[in-house]
């Protein structure tokens, strides 16, 4: 879309609001909206934000390292692109926003800039465009007196946790299709009132910005359910975590040749494939500080729960932190693909997917190897054996991801200065203020927030 067919579309469809939205250093999906009157200038000249807001920590103050404060101000630019009419608040549309300083140029601290930029390096430096999708797991919950809990106690893959549903996710099926976001597939998953949907799959800002309108989606239609639509990685101690993987393959620049696709291979990968993986695995340390980024987040990345604990990779094995996802019968070099499994919901769409192209790309660029893939679940080896594979075990706490990201030079060098040390200050405030905490406070401040 451009600017005229949003104009005409906010029109015919008497939009009142506009929001411009962007997500922060957090992963919360935020935003001003402008009256439509002003739209059609406002679309060039942006909206106003103060500089603070990227130095926002989880608990709504400004992280104590953080270099923003009270002055200085850029814009939110629209991407008429990302233009949908939202289908479960009257009168209301939406577009994702770019970060724009004052002289015009793209903000350093701009989380949606940072994966432009490594789009562009992946077509420049290696000749490659990507393909994304993220794969939500997310939890339906009824508000109560005191607290929230589940919709349903169903069985994994479930008819009756299907049925118990049906009427929210029928809904929810239509506002995406309404906002050109197709589902290839949903079911019931393991934890109570656990849902699980998957969407097609994109160019990366797409699957991005894909992502975020997901996210509101999902928690709008349940709102007019009367229900609660959580991420949080863990919104329930001794129950499955929420995931959000991220799907990925690589293709030649013209978009026709899967180039993670080797017929040759006994698992069907390239070289190039192999590589990537590398690339992901030797910084995955670090990468988990952009992928699973909450305090919420390292209580889900446990053994033997489904969400990977060890650096490692595997032909359909989900509790490698990347799978080689087996591809569909007659269509293999198309469908071909891999599975960031170490990821979640709680993270920027746009950072995670950053770091994770960056990391894939230095993995290129030195020809590393992975390493045998893991064909048994890691945590039944021995830690010797682990050791004499090079598998590591996750760290187990953000902080700890955070210290990894800090020293983690490739990752840090792609994020650009600025956006690195934001960043890495906001959840250094994160872990210090949930570290003060309980368990209660921590699951419900993250339970609502995401």
């Amino acid at each position: 879309m451009n600017k005229d067919d949003v104009l005409r579309a906010v029109r015919e469809n008497d939009v009142q609001l506009v929001r411009f939205l962007y997500c922060d250093n957090v992963g919360v999906i935020r935003g001003k909206a402008t009256h439509v009157h002003a739209l059609a200038s406002r679309m060039d000249s942006g909206i106003g934000l103060t500089v603070a807001m990227q130095s926002f920590a989880t608990l709504e103050h400004i992280a104590p390292q953080g270099s923003f404060g009270p002055v200085g101000e850029i814009r939110l630019v629209p991407d008429p692109d990302t233009f949908v009419l939202l289908p479960y608040v009257p009168r209301c549309a939406a577009m994702l926003t770019d970060m724009v300083k004052l002289d015009r140029q793209p903000w350093e601290a701009c989380p949606r800039s940072f994966l432009k930029r490594m789009v562009e390096r992946a077509r420049t430096e290696a000749g490659l465009t990507l393909q994304a999708a993220f794969e939500n797991e997310f939890t339906l919950a009824i508000q109560n007196e005191e607290s929230f809990q589940p919709l349903d106690k169903s069985l994994c893959f479930s008819s009756i946790g299907m049925d118990e549903a049906a009427d929210y996710i029928s809904d929810l099926i239509d506002a995406l299709a309404q906002q050109n976001i197709q589902v290839e597939q949903y079911y019931a998953e393991l934890g109570p009132g656990q849902q699980e949907m998957s969407i097609s799959h994109a160019d990366p800002l797409r699957a991005a910005d894909n992502q975020l309108i997901f996210r509101d989606t999902a928690r709008g239609v349940a709102k007019r359910h009367g229900l609660i639509a959580s991420f949080a990685p863990k919104p329930f101690p001794m129950q499955a975590g929420n995931g959000c993987h991220i799907h990925f393959s690589a293709w030649d620049t013209a978009g026709e040749k899967n180039l993670f696709y080797d017929p040759h291979d006994p698992y069907l990968l390239s070289e190039t494939a192999y590589h990537f993986i590398g690339g992901i695995l030797t910084h995955l340390p670090a990468l988990l500080a952009l992928t699973t980024p909450s305090v919420n987040s390292y209580r889900r990345l446990q053994p033997r729960f489904w969400s990977s604990a060890f650096t490692c990779y595997g032909p359909d094995n989900r509790e490698a932190a990347v799978r080689i996802v087996s591809g569909v019968w007659g269509q293999e070099p198309t469908s071909i693909h891999l599975e960031l499994k170490s990821s979640d919901a709680s993270q920027n769409p746009y950072i995670g997917l950053g770091g994770l192209i960056a990391a894939g790309l230095d993995g290129l660029a030195k020809r590393i190897h992975p390493g045998e893939p893991m064909l048994v679940d890691p945590a039944t080896l021995s830690e010797a054996e682990r050791v004499q594979r090079g598998v590591k075990r996750f760290p187990t706490t953000l902080e700890e991801a955070v210290d990894n990201l800090e020293r983690d030079e490739v990752l840090c060098e792609a994020m650009g200065e600025v956006l690195a040390r934001e960043y890495i200050a906001v959840k250094r405030a994160d872990w210090a203020d949930f570290e003060e905490q309980g368990e209660a406070f921590e699951i419900e401040h993250h339970f609502y927030r995401y």
